[in-house]
């Protein structure tokens, strides 16, 4: 085969993939802000779960 027909064909076959590939990408910006805000209310509730308690867990850790 030659290598400029050998090219073309790549080049078409490379575009087309490309093409089909595009139709299952997720949406990266929304699927960020989503993880985002999901990692920052786990975090909001890891902390203030901790203010519900009588006595903080560090209270009972004595210094040598």
């Amino acid at each position: 085969m030659h290598a400029d027909i050998h090219h073309l064909l790549h080049t078409i076959e490379s575009t087309e993939l490309h093409s089909r590939a595009a139709e299952f990408r997720l949406p990266r910006a929304g699927l960020r802000t989503r993880v985002g805000w999901t990692l920052v209310e786990v975090g909001l509730r890891l902390t203030t779960q901790g203010r519900d308690t009588a006595a903080p867990r560090t209270a009972a850790f004595h210094p040598a």
